[in-house]
């Protein structure tokens, strides 16, 4: 189980291990992270669990699919490198220490 870590915009540090195989929103929903609302339950349809990947982290990721980049022009926050919608990350073992940051706002 990785250790993840979400920043709030006011600097609030959330951090937890998360089981393998489950998406980012679902475990920072399951672990209580203000920020992330993720609307639609993960499908894909309302980009309210828009996070931004670490610097370090964003090409360790598996690359957006387009549907993802096209709903991520629908975010409430500017996107910025690295913003990702967490409903399509599944975590895997080699995501040890990834670090992301959760928008000042989903709406």
């Amino acid at each position: 189980m990785p250790d993840i870590t979400f920043i709030e915009a006011d600097g609030e540090i959330h951090a937890f291990e998360a089981p393998e195989g489950v998406s980012l929103m679902a475990a920072a929903t399951g672990a209580g992270v203000p920020g992330i609302v993720g609307e639609c339950g993960g499908q894909l349809r309302c980009a309210t669990c828009h996070v931004v990947v670490d610097p370090a982290w964003v090409e360790r990721l598996p690359p957006p699919s387009s549907d993802e980049q096209a709903m991520l022009a629908l975010t409430a926050a500017p996107c910025e490198q690295g913003s990702r919608l967490s409903c399509q990350v599944m975590l895997t073992g080699d995501m040890q220490g990834l670090v992301l940051r959760v928008p000042a706002s989903q709406y």
